[in-house]
């Protein structure tokens, strides 16, 4: 008995009742859901498991990693199954974004987020204007660089949006699935393909030095990874039967909801 109080003393579940896990289902699926199109899913799910009685910032994020990373793993295999991304770049960029996010991770827990979230709120507005005066950005893949070059950008690429993903974490996606396009010259659908194999490694790399900290509700996170996962799963299909300017236009939405919840999180001095 007393494993089993433990247990549940570390999962998250003996404080909640039957309408909180009904929200955080809901939200599990639709950032799963949104995490598989473009990223920004944790726009979504964050904000509802920070709702769980008695949770800390840093278990909220702790848990919010384990869920996604179930939901990262399931549309990044079902995007490889559909359209077969191109590992040589895909791989590369997602080891240095796992180390990245581990480092992020570590700086997460002693640091608060507000030191950084008005420089992530001009880095979205400047994405979120340049998408728009752009609208053929994104719709076929040509690429910018070649060899060592394209491989180098694509891990620095890695590891910068690796580390954010470690301090915060929400909006990650949308920045891979940018960044590829703009700086490595790579489709809408194409970058989220690849976006999906990096997001997994950055969440993974959060996830194992969330463990050693053990700051992982286990039963939370569960329930999260479960719906999380039919989520990526029905977007990543979505994603691929629609294409990119089905990608692009949920990608504006996305980039637009962040930056209002950042602005008003800055203006608020949250």
């Amino acid at each position: 008995m007393q494993g089993l109080g433990a247990w549940l003393g570390a999962s998250g579940l003996e404080q909640m009742d039957p309408g909180v896990v009904a929200l955080l289902v809901a939200a599990g699926l639709a950032a799963g859901f949104v995490d598989a199109v473009v990223g920004g899913g944790g726009l979504l799910q964050l904000p509802v498991v920070l709702m769980v009685p008695g949770i800390s910032p840093v278990q909220a994020l702790a848990t919010n990693k384990m869920g996604s990373v179930f939901g990262t793993a399931t549309s990044a295999l079902t995007f490889y199954r559909r359209t077969s991304p191109d590992l040589r770049t895909a791989l590369p960029m997602a080891g240095v974004a796992l180390a990245g996010s581990f480092g992020g991770a570590a700086l997460a827990a002693s640091l608060p987020e507000a030191v950084f979230r008005p420089i992530i709120l001009a880095a979205l507005v400047a994405v979120l204007l340049f998408t728009v005066a752009r609208p053929t950005v994104g719709q076929l893949t040509e690429l910018r660089h070649s060899g060592a070059r394209h491989y180098g950008t694509a891990m620095l690429i890695g590891a910068v949006i690796g580390f954010y993903d470690g301090v915060m974490g929400p909006g990650t996606g949308s920045f891979l699935v940018i960044a590829m396009i703009t700086l490595l010259g790579y489709s809408f659908l194409a970058a989220s393909a690849k976006a999906k194999i990096v997001n997994l490694a950055t969440n993974v790399g959060a996830l194992v030095f969330f463990f050693g900290h053990g700051s992982v509700l286990w039963g939370l996170g569960l329930v999260l990874g479960v719906s999380n996962m039919l989520g990526g799963y029905l977007g990543a299909r979505t994603a691929v039967a629609r294409g990119s300017r089905f990608i692009r236009v949920v990608f504006l939405s996305v980039v637009t909801l962040l930056i209002l919840k950042l602005g008003i999180d800055v203006l608020r001095g949250a």
